[in-house]
């Protein structure tokens, strides 16, 4: 590869012959075939300067400065067979204009979101009423895969789809630029669906032009894949199959927040809830659209069928603050730790605290459905770790099969991966049965969060006691004995007292009768909730 020599064969023996006069391999260095002429290598792409992708900075230790390395873009290529098909020569971006340089190009509006958040319909119906182009990628790549079945390239790339991956950013780019160049003289274009990652922005960016406005249409992961599965039985389209639908929403959920905060950065995006209605999602998006594009009295070029009382006051604008109901989703800035903590710090956290047998757990599950939060319990997430294979799950089995509690460090650290991969998707977080300790209480507070309010289920011991005791016998499992019960009971009073004294002397405590009704505790639970925030 360095040389290039003209018989690879001889070059190769004549380093074999090397190896045997310095006396075997155990004498060959890195360096040994490498000579003393040696030039640098031709750089990458043709020798273009492509922008760093992220910087990080190691803090300052010692006598050492400050040093910044540059981090790659991440690949997304995603081989099945073979990789030669996918990246001859003669399919790398060419660089050449898109629109013509002595014009202003069209207003270009960027359309993101995860699979089924209603990206298409939303596209259409922009382009429609401000009289613009619309363009969707999925559709250029499906027709593009259909029109030349029999091309090996293409073939593979059917399959990437089809896995639920994203096609190489090549073909894509150079595919999108094709078609723009069909349409010079559009006044505007909306893209549906590009970019997926911020790689691929870069791309746009460096090969087409900066869009003027990026609408992310922010949708819950369930409400996802509801609409795929809906979307798969009625079109029956090749990458909404089960498999695809799962890899398609992880690809999301791994790329929405820093593609996000890659053009919030600039100012250009806009996000919007999509759980919505469409006509809703729609008015709110055309106010922004008229707002960003289009000066005040400017018309718009095309025809208007917009309902007016779907248009919020000027206070309900988007971008302004909305109610916690009706607020959409907001995507974290995670330009860096610091500010990852920072938007940890910001979230609404609620901690349910109550003994065994209080109802803690299907108050927790009927509290996240109501107010759109994320429930977490700390002991299922350090059993699902238990599951992987790390250096750390093995330290946690460790601790447990010892019978020592894991230590809190590793559990703070597990709590805050689940949190942070819930950002930008949930309006909050229920804690289920944590903290257990005031040591817990206060690192929590000190390195993710300080919660909203702690809501404490009262419950006598003989309450908790029968319901446990009459969930025995009704269920199929062994029945517990009336000592385990005593057990269970004990240690929870003996851990919690101090905790609940703790959020008490916060002002943070709200107690809760959880001796009525199901259905009365959670309607007092409502009520508190709706104070908090």
């Amino acid at each position: 590869m360095y040389y290039r020599p003209d018989d690879p064969v001889e070059y190769l023996e004549t380093c074999l012959q090397k190896v045997k006069e310095l006396g075997g391999s155990e004498r060959v260095k890195w360096d040994t075939f490498v000579g003393p002429d040696k030039r640098n290598l031709p750089p990458l792409n043709g020798g273009q300067n492509r922008r760093a992708f992220y910087r990080n900075v190691l803090p300052e230790s010692g006598n050492f400065p400050y040093r910044r390395y540059d981090r790659l873009p991440p690949i997304h290529q995603f081989s099945i067979e073979s990789d030669t098909d996918l990246s001859e020569t003669a399919e790398l971006i060419e660089e050449y204009e898109v629109f013509d340089p002595s014009r202003p190009h069209p207003k270009i509006i960027l359309v993101i979101g995860g699979p089924g958040s209603g990206k298409g319909t939303q596209s259409l119906k922009i382009a429609e009423r401000y009289g613009f182009e619309y363009i969707s990628v999925g559709e250029l790549l499906r027709k593009k895969i259909h029109n030349t079945s029999s091309n090996r390239k293409w073939s593979l790339i059917a399959k990437i789809i089809t896995n639920g991956e994203l096609a190489p950013q090549e073909t894509t780019i150079t595919e999108i630029k094709q078609n723009l160049m069909q349409i010079p003289d559009s006044e505007g274009i909306v893209i549906d669906g590009f970019p997926r990652d911020v790689a691929q922005a870069l791309s746009f960016e460096d090969q087409i032009c900066t869009p003027d406005l990026v609408v992310f249409l922010a949708c819950a992961n369930h409400k996802l894949k509801e609409r795929l599965q809906n979307r798969a039985e009625q079109q029956g389209r090749p990458d909404d199959n089960l498999k695809a639908i799962q890899r398609r929403l992880t690809n999301f959920k791994q790329n929405a927040a820093p593609l996000v905060n890659y053009f919030q950065e600039k100012d250009l995006v806009i996000t919007f809830d999509a759980d919505r209605e469409q006509e809703e999602v729609f008015g709110d998006i055309c106010v922004a659209v008229d707002n960003k594009l289009f000066p005040a009295g400017e018309p718009v070029a095309g025809p208007s069928d917009l309902d007016v009382g779907l248009i919020p006051d000027s206070g309900e604008a988007a971008g302004t603050e909305l109610d916690f109901e009706d607020q959409a989703p907001e995507i974290p800035l995670l330009s860096g730790e610091d500010f990852l903590r920072e938007e940890l710090k910001k979230s609404r956290v609620i901690l349910v605290i109550g003994g065994p047998g209080s109802g803690k757990g299907t108050q927790c599950e009927k509290l996240t459905q109501k107010y759109g939060l994320t429930q977490l319990c700390v002991g299922d997430l350090l059993q699902n770790e238990v599951a992987t294979v790390s250096e750390r799950s093995r330290l946690i089995k460790d601790c447990m099969e010892r019978g020592d509690p894991v230590p809190l460090d590793i559990t703070l650290e597990i709590l805050k991966e689940a949190m942070t991969s819930y950002l930008g998707t949930t309006k909050g977080f229920i804690l289920d049965g944590f903290p257990c300790e005031i040591r817990q209480a206060e690192e929590f507070e000190c390195k993710i969060s300080k919660p909203k309010a702690a809501l404490y289920l009262q419950c006598s011991a003989q309450a908790m006691s029968q319901r446990l005791l009459n969930r025995s016998k009704n269920s199929h499992q062994r029945e517990v004995s009336v000592e385990t019960v005593r057990r269970r009971l004990e240690k929870f009073y003996q851990a919690s007292e101090a905790v609940i004294t703790y959020y008490e002397n916060k002002a943070l405590l709200r107690k809760i009768d959880a001796e009525r009704s199901p259905e009365q505790v959670f309607l007092q639970l409502c009520t508190t909730t709706d104070t908090i925030f």
